[in-house]
């Protein structure tokens, strides 16, 4: 049995490993062929969404550069004492298995209540049929399910911080 234990830890840490490589690999290859961001340090990596087939869809989105939004709440940032995004800051795209498919670089960040989320920024957002029933029906299930741990609830006063962005590889 403990051959086994040992087996499966060893095959975890070589996979989490190989994927620090091939992240490495990626962002060493955007900065050869992208000479002014040879001296910028790895940006950080994430996937959208809380699913498999939504990160999924929404890194293919990034690639073919439809989605250029994202919306996670001010409450997140809050919660995690993470920095909210500045205008610049890079980052790679994955989808949920953590392999890279996209470099973004933030265009603009504004803070905007739930209610005031306009039908122009659904679009940018680029997901489902871009329309704002659709962004509204589709993020308060999100705000919802990461805010049910913590028995908190999303309200349509909600800060949502809306971050512009590019596609840059």
């Amino acid at each position: 049995m403990n051959k086994f234990i040992f087996l499966f830890i060893f095959i975890s840490l070589l996979s989490c490993n190989k994927k620090e490589i091939d992240m490495t690999a990626y962002w060493k290859e955007f900065q050869e062929k992208n000479v002014e961001y040879k001296n910028t340090s790895q940006p950080q990596s994430f996937y959208f969404c809380d699913n498999k087939k939504d990160a999924d869809e929404c890194a293919d989105l990034v690639v073919k550069k439809i989605k250029q939004a994202t919306s996670p709440s001010v409450w997140w940032f809050e919660k995690n004492k993470e920095e909210l995004p500045k205008v610049g800051d890079l980052a790679i795209v994955t989808d949920w298995n953590g392999d890279p498919k996209a470099i973004i670089r933030t265009k603009k960040v504004e803070i905007v209540k739930y209610k005031d989320i306009t039908p122009e920024y659904a679009q940018l957002e680029g997901e489902g049929d871009k329309t704002l029933e659709y962004w509204k029906k589709a993020h308060w299930k999100y705000y919802q399910n990461e805010m049910k741990e913590f028995n908190e609830f999303p309200t349509e006063d909600m800060e949502i911080v809306c971050e512009h962005f590019e596609t840059i590889w």
